[in-house]
This record gives structure tokens, C-alpha cells and sequence, in this order.
């Protein structure tokens, strides 16, 4: 069930009146349900955006404070924490992993570098040790398991989407080369969000009141896929569905990470999940990717940083199919680049989709910052027809509005 058009609030700048057109489309035309939108051109806000219910089921509506879960758009704010600790000397992207972490170098790992990690390259898409919740709140025990795991892959020669396991390394990464030993939430909370004043968390706090949440529309998720298999590969929608396949394994371990519905419960809300389960305002998001795409200076990120961040993927020796996704992909330090099928700007640019339409991105080109969020989840991998007409709206805006090309 839609939402009315005309319950949309906020407001964007002039010569941005198109995305509100598109926004007021989502909801028209393509099924939205609720959904914030926000946008930042040179540090300055010139998209905010939101409207629709926030759970359907009880009428409550999306309102300005709604903070929603944006799946693996999480991603890309995680591995902003990382490129703090980048700029602040903490390691190198070339670096081995094994040089931080010595125990990662179990089971022929110790040549993988932190590059390759993040790029979804280490082979480690999987875990085979079975994981319960517990033992994702319990940090130094997932550290060990996860560092004895054998990649399911030569690192380097192919690549995988780390769907949930990319959190999992980044975090246990940074609590061996932050001097105090943060996870990846402390440190983002810290070290990100506290300077921006962003209200986005990896684990979400007690403090936060949950009717502030969207409620999450993904029951019966994996069983939907198959009526809407022309929106994702083939291949993928088979695999996820095949307990024995590396697609389904790389989404079930615990089983309730491959659940979407699941991401509202109390449990799932709490941990953190540096890859999936990051909560808050869509305006956040956009705000922090703004300050990557204008210079990072607020955060204090070095030139050096921000070049790595924005220059083109190294891609695997073996090609750019996905051994998960079973699709062409890019990916670099955290981030999708932009490839066939994923526009997000210039090729500077960087960002990450979210399972069922969310997308975060900057565009240092254009120094704009992007954050789409929603409750209804769709069935594409990658380009959402929503995401895609508020992103295609915000770049040609921002295209006009700089003279850029």
C-alpha cells in the first residue's frame, strides 16, 4: 500500500524542485510506502526529504526525526571509520592483514592485504564455523573464528560480496589498530558521527526511542524473490535459495541475517553488524558522504585517503564476476565504484546500495553527498527504479546548479 503524495514534507533548494517531483513519483508510481531522501551539494543541504507511513500497520508516519535500517548502504558509513583511521596513520591499504592481526594469517592468508579485504577479494564471503548471536556480541571470540577461515577462493584472483562477513573483518581490523581498541560502532560514534552530529549507529543505543524507527516491509523475503526474478539475476535468486551454494552461505550465517523481517527485532537492532544493520536519518548519511565528497577536512582526512578512496577499483585477476552476486561488479575499500548497471556519478565517485532500494553515496566531481532510505524493500541488487530516479534527479540538479558536465 502506497502512501498519499501529499503526506511528503520537507524541502529542497532551488533548482532542485525535479527530486521532489521524483519523490512524489516513488509514492504515485512505484509502490513507496515510506522513505526519506537528502542530499548535500558543497556542504550546503539542499535535498530533505520524507513522507509515507512508517509502519503501515499502525498508521504511524514518517516523520522528520524517523530513522530507518539501510541494510548494506551500512557498508560505506562503516568503511568510513576505517578511511579515518587510514588518514590518522593507523595502517596502510597495501598493508598485509596478518600485519595488524597476526592470527589472520591462518590457513594461507598471510599475504592478503587489507586492499584486497575490502574489495571483497580475500575469499572470505562465507564462514563455515556455525555463528550464533551470541557470538556476534562477543567481539574477541568472532575475531578468533573469523580469522581462522580458509578463503573459499585464491584472495586476489576473483571477487564475492561479503554481504555480512565485511563487517565482521573491518571491525576486527579496527580494534587491532585503534590504540584504545574500539569496534567499528565506538569508533564511527567517535570519531564520525560525534564531529558531523549525525544521528546513524551501528548497534543501536537504548537511548534511542524505537517508535523513532521504520519498521522494516521484508516478510517472507527469500520466498518473494521468486516472483520477482526478473528484477535480480537469475543465478543469484537460485543460489540464495540453495542452502549448498556460496550465495545462500554468505547471507546465512546466522540464518536470521539472510531474513530481512528479522532486522526489526530487538536482537538485531542492538549488535552491531557493521555490514547490515546500521539505523538513523537518511539526512546523516547524505551529511557525512557530503563532507568525503567536499574534502573531509571536518574529519580530518589527508589527500592521500581521499585519492585512494576516489580513484578506480583494482580489480581481480580472474574478471569482475561476482562469485555471489552472480553479476559484474566494481568495488574498492569499502565502496561500489560506479560500473554498468550502478551510476552513481563520475568515476571519482563511490557509495553503497542496501538490500531493497537504499543507496549512500559522494561524488567528489560534483562535491555532492546522497542518502535514499525506505521501508518497503524491493527485489533489485542494484538500481532501484526509486533510487534511481532520486539519484539521476540530484546529479542533474547538481550538474545544472555547478555548470559541471
Amino acid at each position: 500500500m502506497g502512501a498519499a503524495a501529499g503526506s511528503i514534507a520537507g524541502r529542497v533548494a532551488p533548482g532542485f524542485e525535479p527530486v521532489r517531483v521524483a519523490f512524489a513519483e516513488n509514492f504515485a508510481r512505484r509502490g513507496e510506502v515510506g522513505a526519506a531522501c537528502a542530499a548535500y551539494l558543497d556542504g550546503d543541504k539542499v535535498v530533505d526529504l520524507w513522507g509515507g507511513l512508517a509502519d503501515p500497520a499502525t498508521g504511524r508516519p514518517w516523520r522528520e526525526d524517523t530513522m530507518a535500517l539501510v541494510f548494506s548502504t551500512t557498508k560505506g558509513v562503516s568503511s568510513m571509520a576505517l578511511a579515518v583511521a587510514h588518514s590518522r596513520g593507523l595502517f596502510d591499504y597495501d598493508d598485509p592483514v596478518s600485519r595488524h592481526w597476526p592470527e589472520f594469517a591462518a590457513a594461507g592468508k598471510e599475504a592478503v592485504t587489507i586492499r584486497q579485504l575490502l574489495s571483497h577479494q580475500a575469499g572470505l564471503c562465507a564462514i563455515d564455523a556455525p555463528i550464533d548471536l551470541a557470538t556476534l556480541g562477543d567481539l574477541p571470540r568472532l575475531g578468533a573464528l573469523i580469522g581462522a577461515q580458509r578463503p573459499h577462493w585464491t584472495p586476489g584472483e576473483r571477487h564475492g560480496y561479503h554481504g555480512v562477513t565485511l563487517g565482521f573483518y573491518e571491525s576486527e581490523l579496527l580494534r587491532r589498530v585503534d590504540p584504545r581498541g574500539r569496534s567499528i560502532g565506538r569508533y564511527f560514534a567517535d570519531e564520525v558521527a560525534a564531529p558531523l552530529g549525525l544521528e546513524f549507529h551501528i548497534g543501536l543505543p537504548d537511548a534511542v526511542p524505537r517508535d523513532r524507527v521504520a519498521r522494516v516491509l521484508g516478510d517472507h523475503y527469500a520466498l518473494r524473490m521468486l516472483g520477482n526474478i526478473h528484477k535480480m539475476p537469475a543465478a543469484f535468486v537460485f543460489g540464495f535459495l540453495n542452502p549448498r551454494s556460496l550465495t545462500n552461505r554468505a547471507f546465512s550465517n546466522p540464518a536470521a541475517l539472510g531474513q530481512p523481517h528479522q532486522y526489526n527485532t530487538e536482537a538485531l537492532r542492538r549488535i552491531e553488524l557493521p555490514a547490515a544493520n546500521g539505523i538513523g536519518l537518511a539526512r546523516s548519511v547524505a551529511r557525512a558522504y557530503g563532507e568525503l565528497a567536499r574534502g573531509g577536512a571536518a574529519l580530518g582526512l589527508g589527500p592521500a585517503t581521499l585519492a585512494a578512496l576516489e580513484q578506480p577499483a583494482t580489480p581481480p585477476t580472474g574478471g569482475l564476476e561476482d562469485l555471489v552476486l552472480r553479476r559484474t561488479t566494481s568495488f574498492s575499500l569499502g565502496y561500489c565504484k560506479p560500473f554498468p548497471g550502478f551510476d552513481i556519478g563520475s568515476p571519482r565517485a563511490y557509495g553503497t546500495p542496501g538490500a531493497g532500494g537504499s543507496l549512500g553515496f559522494a561524488d567528489p566531481t560534483l562535491k555532492v553527498g546522497f542518502c535514499y532510505a525506505m521501508n518497503r524493500m524491493d527485489f533489485y541488487l542494484l538500481s532501484d527504479p526509486r533510487e534511481v530516479a532520486l539519484s539521476r534527479a540530484v546529479l542533474d540538479c547538481a550538474r545544472r546548479a555547478t555548470g559541471g558536465s
